[in-house]
């Protein structure tokens, strides 16, 4: 820890990655502790920019070789890839959005060879009644808590869980590290384990249980655990439901804009908010800082990465931003459901200003940092 006496010359010198803290995991492969630390020493210099499920499909297409909506517009992929594993405890053969898990691998295996980052959510099924994870008609995460009554059934999805993340290499041979963001949104009352459907108390030990699960018990070594709230307006409410500074590396969380153009100023604001209350916690607690998923679906307003998105996190950037994914029509949406430009798009303009005006990195531009050496 740097002393308060040092310089401030010499503390402004020192590598960022000496003022924040190391990993939960203390037997995290040199890929994975690469990964965090490279992370640290770019927090607050650069933005990392993500998508989800972006090399599945895309508005218009789907499995395409090769493909991306982001590269289609830009050359380049996205610097940080999201997935789902939705699906895995119930041993079905593709996740919830459709894919399938063998050609999941094949795309976290490409991100990871192409320098890039890949981060995974699960929308978990309730482990009590078999229904979806937006089912909250149980008190779920106390009958997977130790001596529940689903406590063993909630190992064996952890089981299956450690099986897919061991299958997960590079070309290299190497486990590829993950960004783990499990049981996301948690302030929120719309999944089973959120704040309508289990106290503070019972979810900090479903989180502390997982944890030490996946790295005591199951020796997963790469995996970089992801802290996602929502709905906060003070620390306190941030801090409700954290699992402790041993329990969590990235502290994120999710916001959408909603209401139509007209609403963009309010949503700059809130996320400006919301950052700099976080960034605070982060640094207090010596964490990353991310935005785990964000958007504005189909994006109508021409100038909304410039004039709207590029103001919210002007003032506290974070680590990585995710978009959500560019799903093409669904029916009980009534929209396009996409999140991110493409060729065409009206925004799409505007993302490429926005990219070259605020230090945005995609792929070739987190490429030269070798952020796993």
């Amino acid at each position: 820890m740097i002393k308060k006496t040092l310089p401030f010359f010499l503390l402004f010198c020192l590598p960022f990655v000496a003022v924040f803290g190391q990993l939960i995991d203390d037997k995290a492969t040199p890929q994975t502790s690469n990964l965090y630390n490279n992370l640290l020493r770019l927090s607050g210099k650069a933005v990392l920019f993500g998508h989800q499920d972006d090399m599945a499909y895309g508005v218009g297409w789907k499995y395409q070789n090769g493909r991306s909506d982001i590269k289609d517009l830009t050359g380049e992929y996205p610097a940080v890839f999201g997935w789902d594993v939705s699906g895995l405890e119930t041993n079905k053969k593709q996740n919830i959005d459709g894919v399938p898990f063998e050609k999941l691998k094949q795309y976290i295996k490409k991100a990871y060879d192409l320098g890039t980052i890949n981060t995974l959510s699960w929308h978990m099924d309730n482990p009590d009644n078999g229904k979806t994870s937006w089912d909250t008609t149980s008190m779920a995460v106390k009958s997977i808590l130790p001596k529940g009554s689903k406590h063993l059934l909630y190992k064996s999805w952890l089981d299956k869980f450690s099986v897919f993340v061991k299958s997960l290499k590079g070309t290299d041979g190497k486990a590829i590290p993950i960004l783990f963001r499990p049981f996301h949104e948690n302030g929120g009352g719309w999944f089973w384990w959120g704040s309508k459907s289990c106290t503070a108390e019972e979810y900090k030990a479903l989180w502390q249980f997982t944890v030490r699960y996946l790295r005591d018990d199951k020796q997963l070594h790469n995996l970089i655990y992801v802290f996602n709230p929502c709905d906060f307006n003070t620390e306190a409410q941030y801090l409700e439901r954290y699992p402790g500074d041993d329990f969590a590396d990235v502290l994120s969380f999710d916001s959408y804009q909603y209401g139509g153009v007209s609403k963009g100023a309010s949503f700059a604001k809130d996320v400006a908010k919301a950052l700099a209350i976080q960034n605070k916690v982060a640094i207090q607690k010596k964490k990353l800082s991310a935005i785990a998923e964000t958007g504005f679906v189909e994006i109508p307003d021409a100038s909304w990465w410039t004039n709207v998105f590029a103001k919210a996190i002007e003032d506290n950037k974070p680590s990585y931003v995710l978009f959500w994914r560019n799903a093409g029509y669904r029916e009980r949406e009534k929209d396009n459901h996409y999140y991110a430009p493409y060729p065409g798009q009206v925004s799409a303009s505007d993302f490429l200003k926005f990219v070259k005006n605020n230090k945005i990195l995609l792929q070739k531009g987190l490429r030269k940092y070798s952020i796993y050496k």
